[in-house]
């Protein structure tokens, strides 16, 4: 009698859980767009907020494993609500004693090291739950790494560290969980996913969505294109990866996903593309600043050098896209099947408004936390125009918990990365591994360069862009002058690897933007974007070999574009086998093979390379004609 009660009291818990979900959700929201545009707070204590808020999402929406009912009671849920309450508890005790956490640096408290164990824990767990096994076992790998160092070969030894110091330089400071991945993720990365959600509810997605098409839809994978372009024109001003990612993706993401395009490709393109912008004039990110003080060069000569390369690498990504299109027979639609234009802006001209205050103020330089905020009140008044787009109050709610919940998944995939990062940092791993590979390179420049970019990968999990740019030129850049490599070309190239860190795994942020607002797997699409932006590491042996920076006689320079362009285009050819039609083995060989030779040093070797390649287009062109034929 009293078991049948306890079942018919629990039996509305689903319900009750289902609510609860709503308000957090919908509380994070709200404090987002506080911290956002209203009160600004300490790092630690929004930091905190935010992830204790993600956390208990994160366990009342994740089930403990995927055979867990939810529908109805079930065991499984008394674990999840101690890990809500254990996640409250971290947050709770930053929040509250931030000054005596401060005070006590270095002479830290039994309690401190609990919650530091307990917090670096419940976001192993979380990282289990949303994203899955892998990126949790190298975080414990990582783990294991800082405390086993003395133990470790000599090429990576150090001396370890305790389990107190570990646990609280990961959890009370920002040095690991809390650090930079996190502080990305809690500040201009929910608020332009809260951007998205509030387009979408509003209408302003169809719309922008109706608009691509009427543009695009004729073409192959015309979206994706959209995408590619749109990023390199915001990338251009707003010189932030992850922002690009967040603000234009809340439009292109959709749009590509509705044409077919698989939800990891998608955020992958948007990634890889946003990644680009750091490297398109005239707004390049902090490093390209940085460079004209270096090199004492001027800005402008800087943006004259760069603007080539970076139109090559859009070049090399449109060319993933396209192919990309032609091997799922993601064809372009008929006109008269596509929305008429005059209608679409007819319907929805006003959400035009929305997109035209973000680009003002990230023009205007503020900052991009302030641009999302922004754009988020500029749609919700704009949509108040129009019947059609209001917002009910039940809207309003859903677009807040929407947000919220979009953020889950990349919250948690920057807060493993933070466990990355403060390993990384505390045990001087990626400084060690930057000057070895360097000392390993014997003089031969295309090896120090190979060994660069494996140390811009190595810096690229525990530095930001900048940062990774700052020490690898200080560390590599004259050991490419001694090789001869001028100045300005040993810096460009250090600055081009320095950015592999948005698309890299395990720590790439665009991607995880990416793949937060696309709903998709953060590894896969880390991955995926990895291979879309592989212009990122062939640009730059081009840079040291020929002169593509402008630095040389015109017919050359000439030459050298032409080449380089022809031999990123057989690239992309052989990674996707793909040309007209599928290719085998041999094509692939050959295609690699003449892009080899375009970018090999000789004049002779590189038109040899040229000849190869066209008579290999030549001979598709004409195998696909005689298909078609028949």
């Amino acid at each position: 009698m009293a078991e049948s009660a306890l079942n018919r009291s629990l039996s509305g818990f689903p319900g009750t859980i289902a609510k609860v979900v709503t308000v957090v959700a919908v509380s994070l929201s709200l404090f987002q767009l506080y911290t956002a545009g209203l009160g600004a707070m300490t790092a630690m204590v929004q930091r905190s907020v935010h992830l204790g808020l993600i956390l208990v999402l994160t366990f009342l929406t994740h089930p403990l494993h995927k055979k867990a009912p939810k529908d109805r009671w079930h065991w499984t849920w008394a674990v999840d609500l101690v890990l809500v309450a254990a996640s409250l508890a971290v947050a709770g005790y930053i929040v509250l004693d931030l000054d005596g956490i401060f005070a006590r640096q270095g002479d830290w408290s039994s309690w401190d090291v609990t919650v530091g164990i307990l917090c670096i824990l419940l976001v192993l767990e979380a990282t289990r739950r949303v994203i899955g096994p892998m990126m949790m076992a190298i975080g414990v790998i990582f783990l294991l790494y800082g405390y086993f160092g003395p133990y470790m070969p000599d090429l990576i030894i150090h001396r370890g560290y305790s389990v107190e110091r570990i646990a609280t330089t990961l959890s009370l400071t920002t040095e690991g969980v809390f650090g930079l991945p996190i502080g990305v993720a809690a500040t201009f990365v929910f608020i332009f996913i809260l951007f998205g959600a509030f387009l979408d509810k509003t209408g302003g997605g169809n719309f922008f969505i109706d608009l691509a098409y009427s543009l695009t839809g004729q073409f192959s994978g015309g979206p994706a294109k959209t995408a590619v372009l749109a990023s390199g024109f915001m990338g251009s001003v707003s010189g932030s990866a992850v922002a690009n990612v967040v603000s234009t993706g809340s439009f292109t993401i959709p749009m590509m996903k509705r044409v077919g395009y698989r939800p990891h490709v998608a955020g992958a393109i948007e990634a890889a593309a946003s990644t680009g912008g750091q490297l398109m004039p005239p707004i390049m990110g902090a490093g390209a600043f940085l460079m004209a003080e270096f090199t004492n060069t001027p800005y402008l000569h800087i943006i004259k050098v760069a603007l080539i390369p970076a139109v090559l690498y859009y070049m090399t990504t449109l060319l993933f896209v396209h192919i990309e299109a032609k091997k799922e027979g993601l064809e372009g639609q008929p006109k008269e099947d596509l929305p008429k234009m005059g209608e679409t802006l007819k319907k929805g001209v006003h959400f035009l408004i929305p997109l035209a205050i973000l680009i003002t103020v990230l023009l205007m330089n503020f900052s991009p936390m302030m641009a999302g905020f922004i754009a988020v009140v500029s749609v919700y008044a704009t949509a108040m125009l129009r019947k059609q787009s209001r917002l009910s109050l039940s809207k309003l709610i859903s677009a807040l918990e929407t947000g919220a919940r979009n953020a889950v998944m990349v919250s948690i995939a920057c807060a493993a990365a933070g466990i990355i990062v403060g390993i990384t940092n505390l045990t001087g791993m990626g400084l060690r591994f930057s000057s070895m590979v360097v000392s390993l390179s014997h003089g031969i420049p295309l090896l120090a360069i190979g060994l660069i970019a494996l140390a811009s990968l190595a810096l690229g999990m525990g530095l930001p862009v900048t940062a990774s740019y700052i020490v690898l030129v200080i560390l590599a850049g004259p050991a490419l002058m001694d090789m001869g490599i001028p100045l300005i070309t040993a810096h460009m190239i250090v600055f081009w690897y320095s950015q592999d860190a948005n698309v890299t795994p395990p720590v790439s942020l665009a991607s995880f933007a990416g793949a937060g607002i696309a709903g998709s797997s953060p590894m896969r699409t880390a991955f995926t974007s990895w291979k879309l932006a592989k212009g990122l590491y062939i640009i730059p042996v081009v840079m040291a070999y020929h002169p593509l920076l402008l630095n040389g006689p015109a017919g050359e320079v000439v030459r050298t574009i032409v080449g380089t362009a022809l031999a990123l285009l057989a690239f992309v050819v052989a990674m996707e086998r793909y040309f007209l039609a599928p290719i085998g083995w041999v094509e692939t060989a050959l295609y690699a093979a003449s892009a080899v030779a375009m970018i090999w040093v000789g004049r002779g070797i590189n038109y040899a390379g040229m000849g190869l390649f066209a008579l290999l287009v030549a001979y598709h062109v004409k195998t696909a004609r005689r298909a078609k034929a028949t």
